[in-house]
């Protein structure tokens, strides 16, 4: 191991370390895997150094983005155990399972007018990356940031996050995602070329020509503000507003000890 690589593993597991907060779960325990499909991106709200500084740049809730792989893995692994792929700043590209963050705040996006061929090859481009180590420029860049922010427009904070494939084998969360979908041409947030050209009797026709984005650009909210990803809920799920308990406002105002 080279001393920047030491260097790198020992910075990460600084940022990477949790720090003391809350963690509100979004829904019931074992509610989240029972919700989650094949080909879903898992996004999680952190509460790490790393995480601090991944929400603040891009401005968001979340902070990292893992695949729902489900049981791909229990030929080889023995068990069937639902899983997720992720890059980890220390582990590098791991299988993990969801039971991981149902204690944390997620958010479940799912893919629209997938196959199952079609989810099937996004999976396996993700376990093909199993093994590969995490971005060390990324660990660099983020620990920078946090040591000093720089006075970056808005418009340019993603730019700081395009970290991702400095080498082939390196990866980060949400890059190694989007390359996953982007293997099989399902857009996250496209590039978009307006084609005009003439039609019959002279008429302006207008065209959408999708360009596949640099994966190293995309960052965990992507995501969810992607047109073509659907917001999941658990909680959602088999829900009845009718059966929910809500206290009386008497009561209510003598346990709150107001007037």
């Amino acid at each position: 191991m080279s001393v920047l690589q030491w260097l790198g593993h020992r910075l990460a597991g600084y940022l990477a370390r949790p720090r003391p907060g809350l963690h509100v779960a979004t829904s019931r325990p074992g509610l989240l895997a029972a919700t989650l499909r094949k080909g879903d991106v898992l996004l999680v709200e952190g509460t790490s150094r790393f995480s601090a500084a991944i929400r603040t740049l891009t401005q968001s809730t979340w902070s990292h983005a893992a695949l729902y792989i489900g049981d791909a893995l229990s030929a080889s692994r023995g068990d069937d155990t639902p899983l997720l792929v992720e890059a980890d700043v220390n582990d590098g590209v791991r299988a993990v399972p969801v039971e991981r963050y149902a204690q944390m705040h997620t958010r479940i996006c799912r893919p629209i007018g997938l196959d199952e061929t079609e989810i099937d090859a996004v999976l396996s481009y993700a376990i093909g990356r199993l093994g590969q180590q995490y971005d060390l420029r990324n660990i660099f860049d983020l620990a920078r940031y946090l040591v000093r922010p720089p006075p970056v427009p808005e418009r340019f904070r993603r730019r700081l996050l395009a970290f991702g494939g400095s080498e082939p084998t390196s990866a980060i969360c949400s890059s190694l995602i989007a390359a996953a979908f982007g293997s099989i041409r399902y857009p996250v947030l496209p590039d978009i070329e307006v084609a005009r050209s003439k039609g019959e009797a002279g008429r302006e026709q207008v065209r959408e020509i999708l360009h596949i984005r640099d994966s190293s650009l995309y960052v965990p909210r992507d995501f969810d503000v992607s047109p073509y990803f659907a917001i999941v809920k658990p909680s959602l799920r088999d829900f009845d507003p009718h059966m929910l308990t809500w206290a009386s406002q008497p009561a209510l105002a003598a346990e709150t000890g107001e007037d």
